[in-house]
C-alpha cells in the first residue's frame, strides 16, 4: 500500500517557538497532498497566511527512511496508516526555529503523534518566501475552496434529499389519514347497521314471544274452542216422550 488514493489532510495546527520569544503566534493551517502516483511525492504545508510558510516535499524513499526514526514497527502500509492517522489527530504542533530575514522562523518542525504516549511523527519544513510562499498559499487556497464545494454540494444534496423524504413522510401521513378516515367511517357504518339488525331480531323476537304467550296460546289452542261435553241439569233434560219397556217375569 502507498498513499496513493488517499485523501487530502487539512487542520488547525498550534505553533509555538523552540526558544523563547515575544513574537506572538497566530495559529496555522496545515495541508498534507498525498501522492498521485507511487512515484510522486507526499506534500506537506503549512502557512498562517503572513510571514511564515513552510513546506516539505517527501518522496517513498524518504518517507521509507523515517520508519525506523518514527519507531514504529510492521509493514510499509501499517506505516502509511500510523502517519496519516497522527496528521489527522488533534496533537499536531508546529515548532518554529531561527529568525527569518523576512519575517518570522528561519525553519520549522511539524511534529504529531496519533495519540498522547505513542510515537511522534516529525517532519523538518523549509521556509518559503516570496513567490514561493504566494504559490503555495494560493494553491492551497485553491484546495481548501474545492473541498469546501465537495462539502457544501454534498450537505446541499442530503438537505435536498431530507427535504423530499419530508414531503413523502407528509403525502404517506396525509393517504394514512384518509384512508383511517375511510376506515373509521366504514367500521361505523357496518356497526351502527349491526346494531340495526340486532334490535330488528330482538323486536321480532320480542314479538314472537308475545304471540306465544300462555295466554295467547289459550286463546289460539284447538281445545279451548271446543265445546266441553257437560252433563245437562235435570230440569234442563228433554223429556223422553214415549212407552217405557220394561221387561217383567213370567209368571
Amino acid at each position: 500500500m502507498s498513499f496513493t488514493g488517499l485523501d487530502q489532510i487539512f487542520g488547525k495546527v498550534s505553533a509555538d517557538w523552540s526558544a523563547p520569544q515575544s513574537t506572538a503566534l497566530e495559529p496555522f493551517l496545515l495541508h498534507v497532498r498525498p501522492p498521485q502516483s507511487d512515484s510522486a511525492s507526499l506534500h506537506i504545508t503549512v502557512t498562517d497566511f503572513q510571514s511564515n510558510t513552510f513546506q516539505a516535499i517527501k518522496s517513498r524513499l524518504q518517507l521509507e527512511d523515517m520508519t525506523d526514526a518514527v519507531g514504529v514497527g510492521g509493514s510499509w502500509s501499517e506505516f502509511v496508516d500510523y502517519v496519516t492517522a497522527s496528521l489527522k489527530s488533534e496533537d499536531v504542533k508546529l515548532l518554529m526555529e531561527g529568525s527569518s530575514e523576512s519575517g518570522g522562523a528561519l525553519h520549522a518542525k511539524l511534529i504529531a503523534q496519533k495519540s498522547k504516549g505513542m510515537p511522534r511523527v516529525s517532519i523538518s519544513l523549509g521556509k518559503l518566501v516570496d513567490g514561493a510562499a504566494c504559490k503555495a498559499m494560493g494553491s492551497l487556497s485553491r484546495e481548501l475552496y474545492s473541498e469546501y464545494k465537495v462539502a457544501h454540494n454534498s450537505l446541499t444534496e442530503e438537505k435536498e434529499q431530507n427535504l423530499r423524504l419530508t414531503d413523502t413522510v407528509a403525502d404517506e401521513q396525509e393517504k394514512n389519514k384518509a384512508m383511517q378516515k375511510q376506515l373509521d367511517l366504514m367500521l361505523y357504518s357496518k356497526k351502527h347497521k349491526s346494531h340495526k339488525l340486532n334490535d330488528r331480531v330482538g323486536l321480532d323476537n320480542h314479538v314472537m314471544v308475545s304471540q306465544d304467550s300462555p295466554d295467547k296460546l289459550a286463546a289460539h289452542s284447538p281445545s279451548s274452542t271446543k265445546a266441553t261435553n257437560r252433563v245437562a241439569p235435570t230440569h234442563r233434560r228433554s223429556k223422553v216422550r214415549g212407552a217405557i219397556l220394561k221387561d217383567t217375569e213370567d209368571d
